[in-house]
Protein backbone atom coordinates (compact mmCIF):
# COMPACT_ATOMS: atom_id res chain seq x y z
CA UNK A 1 0.00 0.00 0.00
CA UNK A 2 2.55 2.40 0.97
CA UNK A 3 5.91 2.89 -1.29
CA UNK A 4 7.67 4.68 -3.47
CA UNK A 5 8.97 8.51 -3.01
CA UNK A 6 6.75 9.78 -0.33
CA UNK A 7 7.39 13.64 0.58
CA UNK A 8 6.90 14.64 4.17
CA UNK A 9 5.22 17.63 3.28
CA UNK A 10 6.18 20.96 4.25
CA UNK A 11 3.70 23.29 5.31
CA UNK A 12 3.81 26.97 3.62
CA UNK A 13 2.56 30.05 6.13
CA UNK A 14 1.64 33.45 5.35
CA UNK A 15 0.89 35.73 8.21
CA UNK A 16 1.69 33.07 10.26
CA UNK A 17 -1.35 31.63 9.04
CA UNK A 18 -1.22 28.15 7.02
CA UNK A 19 -1.47 29.45 3.22
CA UNK A 20 -3.97 26.81 2.25
CA UNK A 21 -3.73 27.82 -1.49
CA UNK A 22 -0.01 27.50 -1.93
CA UNK A 23 -0.52 23.86 -0.01
CA UNK A 24 -2.84 22.84 -2.34
CA UNK A 25 -0.75 23.58 -5.41
CA UNK A 26 1.92 21.99 -3.88
CA UNK A 27 0.00 18.91 -3.59
CA UNK A 28 -1.33 18.87 -6.95
CA UNK A 29 2.96 19.21 -7.76
CA UNK A 30 3.78 16.47 -6.02
CA UNK A 31 1.28 14.24 -7.86
CA UNK A 32 1.78 15.49 -10.96
CA UNK A 33 5.36 14.84 -10.58
CA UNK A 34 4.82 10.76 -10.03
CA UNK A 35 5.22 10.86 -5.69
CA UNK A 36 3.35 7.55 -4.63
CA UNK A 37 1.91 9.25 -1.23
CA UNK A 38 2.06 12.10 0.54
CA UNK A 39 2.45 12.61 4.62
CA UNK A 40 1.50 15.98 5.69
CA UNK A 41 2.17 17.18 9.14
CA UNK A 42 5.19 15.18 9.67
CA UNK A 43 8.38 16.56 11.00
CA UNK A 44 9.56 18.87 7.81
CA UNK A 45 5.49 20.14 8.24
CA UNK A 46 6.83 21.78 11.16
CA UNK A 47 3.60 19.77 13.16
CA UNK A 48 5.56 20.65 16.67
CA UNK A 49 4.53 24.37 15.59
CA UNK A 50 1.26 23.74 15.06
CA UNK A 51 -1.57 23.30 17.05
CA UNK A 52 -4.13 20.29 17.13
CA UNK A 53 -7.06 22.29 15.19
CA UNK A 54 -4.48 23.24 12.38
CA UNK A 55 -3.50 19.92 12.44
CA UNK A 56 -6.40 18.40 11.89
CA UNK A 57 -7.91 20.97 9.42
CA UNK A 58 -4.60 19.95 7.18
CA UNK A 59 -5.45 16.56 7.25
CA UNK A 60 -8.74 17.40 5.76
CA UNK A 61 -7.37 20.05 3.44
CA UNK A 62 -5.02 17.32 1.63
CA UNK A 63 -7.46 14.80 1.70
CA UNK A 64 -10.52 16.26 0.31
CA UNK A 65 -8.11 18.26 -2.13
CA UNK A 66 -6.07 15.13 -3.65
CA UNK A 67 -9.33 13.28 -3.74
CA UNK A 68 -7.80 9.26 -3.64
CA UNK A 69 -5.26 9.84 -6.44
CA UNK A 70 -2.29 8.89 -3.83
CA UNK A 71 -2.38 7.48 -0.48
CA UNK A 72 -2.33 10.08 2.28
CA UNK A 73 -0.30 9.19 5.51
CA UNK A 74 -1.38 11.98 8.46
CA UNK A 75 1.47 12.68 10.69
CA UNK A 76 -0.22 11.54 14.09
CA UNK A 77 2.16 11.47 16.48
CA UNK A 78 2.79 12.86 20.06
CA UNK A 79 4.54 12.33 23.42
CA UNK A 80 1.04 11.39 25.01
CA UNK A 81 -0.80 8.55 23.75
CA UNK A 82 -4.16 10.34 24.78
CA UNK A 83 -3.35 12.93 22.45
CA UNK A 84 -2.06 10.61 19.45
CA UNK A 85 -5.61 9.36 19.80
CA UNK A 86 -7.43 12.31 18.64
CA UNK A 87 -4.90 12.56 16.38
CA UNK A 88 -5.22 8.88 14.55
CA UNK A 89 -9.30 9.94 15.11
CA UNK A 90 -9.03 13.09 13.02
CA UNK A 91 -7.38 11.08 10.44
CA UNK A 92 -9.70 8.41 10.17
CA UNK A 93 -12.42 11.15 10.39
CA UNK A 94 -10.66 13.42 7.99
CA UNK A 95 -10.19 10.21 5.20
CA UNK A 96 -6.64 9.72 5.54
CA UNK A 97 -5.49 6.03 4.49
CA UNK A 98 -2.59 5.69 7.24
CA UNK A 99 -1.43 7.21 10.08
CA UNK A 100 2.45 8.06 10.91
CA UNK A 101 2.91 7.77 14.88
CA UNK A 102 6.42 8.81 15.96
CA UNK A 103 8.02 7.22 19.06
CA UNK A 104 7.30 9.36 21.57
CA UNK A 105 9.53 11.93 22.65
CA UNK A 106 10.99 14.07 25.79
CA UNK A 107 9.79 11.89 28.29
CA UNK A 108 11.79 8.82 27.52
CA UNK A 109 9.51 5.64 27.89
CA UNK A 110 11.11 2.34 28.45
CA UNK A 111 10.57 -0.67 25.71
CA UNK A 112 7.90 -1.94 27.60
CA UNK A 113 6.20 1.58 27.28
CA UNK A 114 6.89 1.96 24.07
CA UNK A 115 5.07 -1.16 22.96
CA UNK A 116 2.27 -0.49 25.41
CA UNK A 117 1.75 2.70 23.29
CA UNK A 118 1.84 1.80 20.01
CA UNK A 119 -0.46 -0.91 20.97
CA UNK A 120 -2.81 0.79 22.82
CA UNK A 121 -2.84 3.25 19.54
CA UNK A 122 -3.59 0.44 17.08
CA UNK A 123 -6.06 -1.15 19.21
CA UNK A 124 -8.10 2.15 19.15
CA UNK A 125 -7.29 3.00 15.25
CA UNK A 126 -8.88 1.51 12.19
CA UNK A 127 -6.34 3.19 10.27
CA UNK A 128 -3.39 1.62 9.11
CA UNK A 129 -0.26 2.57 11.36
CA UNK A 130 3.57 3.25 10.34
CA UNK A 131 5.86 3.29 13.20
CA UNK A 132 8.13 6.48 13.09
CA UNK A 133 11.62 5.77 14.68
CA UNK A 134 14.05 8.71 14.74
CA UNK A 135 16.05 8.39 18.00
CA UNK A 136 17.95 11.57 16.69
CA UNK A 137 15.07 13.60 17.58
CA UNK A 138 13.07 11.68 19.98
CA UNK A 139 16.06 10.06 22.09
CA UNK A 140 13.79 7.25 22.58
CA UNK A 141 14.94 4.15 20.50
CA UNK A 142 12.27 1.47 19.61
CA UNK A 143 14.31 -1.85 19.85
CA UNK A 144 13.93 -4.36 16.93
CA UNK A 145 12.42 -6.64 19.26
CA UNK A 146 9.96 -3.98 20.28
CA UNK A 147 9.55 -3.48 16.75
CA UNK A 148 8.52 -7.63 15.97
CA UNK A 149 6.28 -7.47 18.70
CA UNK A 150 3.85 -4.57 17.42
CA UNK A 151 4.46 -5.82 14.07
CA UNK A 152 2.03 -8.57 15.05
CA UNK A 153 -1.14 -6.03 15.19
CA UNK A 154 -3.16 -6.52 12.18
CA UNK A 155 -2.84 -2.77 12.19
CA UNK A 156 0.80 -1.75 12.75
CA UNK A 157 1.49 -2.66 9.36
CA UNK A 158 5.34 -0.67 8.29
CA UNK A 159 8.44 1.50 10.08
CA UNK A 160 9.40 4.57 8.82
CA UNK A 161 13.29 3.91 10.10
CA UNK A 162 15.46 7.28 10.59
CA UNK A 163 18.03 5.56 12.62
CA UNK A 164 20.96 5.64 10.09
CA UNK A 165 21.43 1.93 10.83
CA UNK A 166 21.05 0.13 7.67
CA UNK A 167 21.74 -3.07 9.25
CA UNK A 168 18.59 -2.54 10.85
CA UNK A 169 16.81 -3.15 7.49
CA UNK A 170 17.87 -6.91 7.15
CA UNK A 171 17.22 -7.31 11.20
CA UNK A 172 13.80 -5.83 10.88
CA UNK A 173 13.20 -8.26 7.96
CA UNK A 174 13.66 -10.96 9.49
CA UNK A 175 11.89 -10.56 12.96
CA UNK A 176 8.68 -8.40 11.77
CA UNK A 177 8.35 -10.57 8.02
CA UNK A 178 8.87 -10.02 4.77
CA UNK A 179 5.24 -8.14 4.12
CA UNK A 180 6.62 -5.52 7.21
CA UNK A 181 6.61 -2.74 4.80
CA UNK A 182 10.18 -0.76 5.62
CA UNK A 183 10.44 2.95 4.47
CA UNK A 184 13.62 4.88 4.78
CA UNK A 185 13.19 8.08 7.22
CA UNK A 186 16.87 9.01 5.45
CA UNK A 187 17.06 10.25 1.64
CA UNK A 188 21.27 9.74 1.83
CA UNK A 189 20.90 6.16 2.72
CA UNK A 190 17.99 5.36 0.51
CA UNK A 191 19.75 3.48 -2.30
CA UNK A 192 21.39 1.31 0.74
CA UNK A 193 18.07 0.91 2.78
CA UNK A 194 16.11 -0.29 -0.33
CA UNK A 195 19.04 -2.56 -1.34
CA UNK A 196 18.76 -4.50 2.12
CA UNK A 197 14.89 -5.04 1.73
CA UNK A 198 13.31 -1.64 1.93
CA UNK A 199 10.23 -0.18 -0.55
CA UNK A 200 10.79 3.44 -0.49
CA UNK A 201 11.36 6.92 1.37
CA UNK A 202 9.53 9.06 3.48
CA UNK A 203 11.91 12.13 1.71
CA UNK A 204 12.25 15.47 2.41
CA UNK A 205 14.43 15.92 -0.70
CA UNK A 206 10.91 15.17 -2.51
CA UNK A 207 9.44 18.01 -1.48
CA UNK A 208 12.29 19.89 -3.46
CA UNK A 209 13.31 17.59 -6.77
CA UNK A 210 9.90 15.15 -6.61
CA UNK A 211 10.19 13.73 -9.95
CA UNK A 212 14.08 12.65 -9.50
CA UNK A 213 13.39 10.96 -5.95
CA UNK A 214 10.21 8.62 -8.30
CA UNK A 215 12.96 8.04 -10.45
CA UNK A 216 15.22 7.17 -8.02
CA UNK A 217 12.69 4.92 -5.92
CA UNK A 218 10.84 3.13 -9.57
CA UNK A 219 14.81 2.51 -10.52
CA UNK A 220 14.91 0.58 -6.94
CA UNK A 221 12.31 -0.83 -7.08
CA UNK A 222 13.05 -2.50 -10.76
CA UNK A 223 16.08 -3.80 -9.99
CA UNK A 224 17.85 -0.97 -12.49
CA UNK A 225 20.37 -0.28 -9.48
CA UNK A 226 22.99 1.31 -12.61
CA UNK A 227 20.20 4.27 -13.01
CA UNK A 228 19.56 4.46 -9.38
CA UNK A 229 23.16 4.96 -8.29
CA UNK A 230 23.45 7.70 -10.82
CA UNK A 231 20.28 9.28 -9.73
CA UNK A 232 21.81 8.41 -6.24
CA UNK A 233 25.28 10.64 -7.13
CA UNK A 234 22.95 13.99 -8.96
CA UNK A 235 20.76 13.93 -5.53
CA UNK A 236 23.37 13.48 -2.74
CA UNK A 237 24.69 16.81 -2.56
CA UNK A 238 21.25 17.64 -2.41
CA UNK A 239 20.10 15.62 0.47
CA UNK A 240 22.81 16.89 2.27
CA UNK A 241 22.10 20.24 1.74
CA UNK A 242 18.76 20.23 3.10
CA UNK A 243 19.90 19.77 6.45
CA UNK A 244 22.86 22.48 6.14
CA UNK A 245 20.48 24.08 8.77
CA UNK A 246 17.54 23.23 10.57
CA UNK A 247 15.25 21.74 8.66
CA UNK A 248 13.07 22.82 6.77
CA UNK A 249 14.72 26.21 6.79
CA UNK A 250 16.73 25.21 3.59
CA UNK A 251 14.23 22.68 2.05
CA UNK A 252 11.88 26.18 2.02
CA UNK A 253 14.20 28.27 0.50
CA UNK A 254 14.71 25.67 -2.46
CA UNK A 255 11.47 25.72 -3.38
CA UNK A 256 11.44 29.61 -3.69
CA UNK A 257 14.07 28.36 -6.53
CA UNK A 258 12.43 25.77 -7.84
CA UNK A 259 8.98 27.27 -7.57
CA UNK A 260 9.21 31.02 -7.31
CA UNK A 261 6.76 32.39 -5.33
CA UNK A 262 6.54 29.97 -3.27
CA UNK A 263 6.60 31.28 0.73
CA UNK A 264 9.91 30.63 2.75
CA UNK A 265 7.61 31.82 6.09
CA UNK A 266 8.84 29.72 8.96
CA UNK A 267 6.79 29.15 12.66
CA UNK A 268 9.27 30.05 15.40
CA UNK A 269 11.37 28.96 17.16
CA UNK A 270 12.48 27.67 13.47
CA UNK A 271 13.82 29.88 11.19
CA UNK A 272 15.08 30.72 7.71
CA UNK A 273 18.33 29.34 6.68
CA UNK A 274 21.19 31.08 7.15
CA UNK A 275 23.48 32.37 4.05
CA UNK A 276 25.54 30.02 3.88
CA UNK A 277 22.91 27.04 4.03
CA UNK A 278 21.41 29.03 0.91
CA UNK A 279 24.86 28.85 -0.85
CA UNK A 280 24.66 25.36 -0.36
CA UNK A 281 21.50 24.55 -1.75
CA UNK A 282 21.48 26.86 -4.56
CA UNK A 283 25.24 24.57 -5.18
CA UNK A 284 22.89 21.43 -4.60
CA UNK A 285 20.16 22.80 -7.19
CA UNK A 286 22.73 23.46 -9.97
CA UNK A 287 24.37 20.16 -9.30
CA UNK A 288 21.12 18.31 -9.78
CA UNK A 289 19.98 20.31 -12.89
CA UNK A 290 17.22 21.63 -11.44
CA UNK A 291 17.83 25.21 -11.37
Amino acid sequence: MFYGSIPALVTPFSGNCVDEDSLLAFVDWQIEEGSSALVPCGTTGEVATLTSEEQHAIFRLVVDHVKGRVPVIAGCGSNSTTTCLDHVKAAKDAGADGALVVVPYYNRPSQAGLVAHFLAVADASELPIIVYNVPGRTVADISVESLAEISRHPRIVGVKDATGNLARVTAQRLTCGEDFCQLSGNDDTALGFNAMGGVGCISVSANVAPKLCADFQSATLEGRWDDALKLQDRLYPLHAALFSDASPGPTKYALTRVRPGYPEEMRLPLTPASDGSKRAVDKALEHAGLI
